[in-house]
């Protein structure tokens, strides 16, 4: 691991957390307290930061330096906020088509989508904090360096990140092999969030109560369902398909 992946130190990490830099994991050492560690744990708890207590043993195998029983691993890029970003689309003028991935785990197929969505014209993929990918090494490469080029969001909640694009004014399209409108009939011409769900679970039913329309891609073959990636490939270029017949900006 480089030094430039994480920061160690309590105070170090405070100072990150107060400018707002994007902490990918926090490691903390079973057994911490004293001052500096409850004004740590207060300011975790006011960003709704969760960390993970591990033994000194773990942190000493990422750094012997005297992290003090704190190390913050960063991620390689700097996520996106949702807000800022459907405000920025909509003042510029863009038709804007959002991506969000709903419990994707596999770094390679994460990284596939945004190889994809970044051709494809997509304006952001969004993750969640917990429980989903996060953009690292393995993904960067994947995505033969289209994690650098498309925003990422990470938010608290995909519930709540649905939510509130679709009080924007977007189309959510659920994409699920259990949906029996083909997907060639959806309408994307408008705002357009794509939701994928994880290939085990599928779309959580928190957010599949959320979006307006769900579409599957027909299978005539004795496997049930596509790879997530390649489901969002076709999905992606579907919306593109329909934009450009409609003599619609792509981006």
């Amino acid at each position: 691991m480089e030094p430039t992946d994480y920061i160690y130190g309590i105070r170090a990490v405070i100072e990150a957390i107060r400018e707002g830099r994007s902490i990918d994991k926090l490691f903390i050492k079973k057994d911490l307290s004293g001052d500096l560690a409850s004004e740590l744990f207060g300011l975790m708890r006011e960003h709704r930061i969760v960390a993970q207590r591990v033994p000194a043993e773990r942190l000493n195998r990422i750094t012997r330096k005297n992290h003090q029983g704190v190390i913050a691993l960063l991620p390689a890029i700097e996520y996106t906020n949702l807000g800022n970003l459907v405000t920025s689309l909509y003042d510029e003028g863009v038709l804007p088509f959002i991506v969000v991935l709903d419990g994707i785990t596999d770094v390679r197929n994460f990284g596939a989508i945004a190889r994809t969505a970044e051709c494809c014209g997509v304006n952001a993929l969004v993750i969640a904090e917990r429980g989903s990918v996060s953009v690292g090494a393995d993904a960067i490469k994947t995505s033969a360096g289209a994690l650098h080029s498309i925003p990422v969001c990470r938010e608290h909640s995909i519930t709540g990140a649905v939510k509130f694009l679709k009080d924007s004014g977007f189309n959510v399209v659920a994409v699920s092999e259990k949906a029996n409108f083909n997907y060639t009939k959806g309408d994307y011409a408008g705002p357009t969030v794509l939701v994928m769900g994880a290939e085990d679970t599928g779309i959580s039913p928190e957010v599949m109560k959320l979006c307006d329309t769900r579409v599957s891609i027909p299978m005539f073959g004795h496997i049930g369902s596509l790879n997530v990636s390649v489901a969002a490939g076709v999905m992606m270029y579907e919306v593109v398909r329909q934009r450009l017949e409609a003599n619609l900006e792509v981006i």
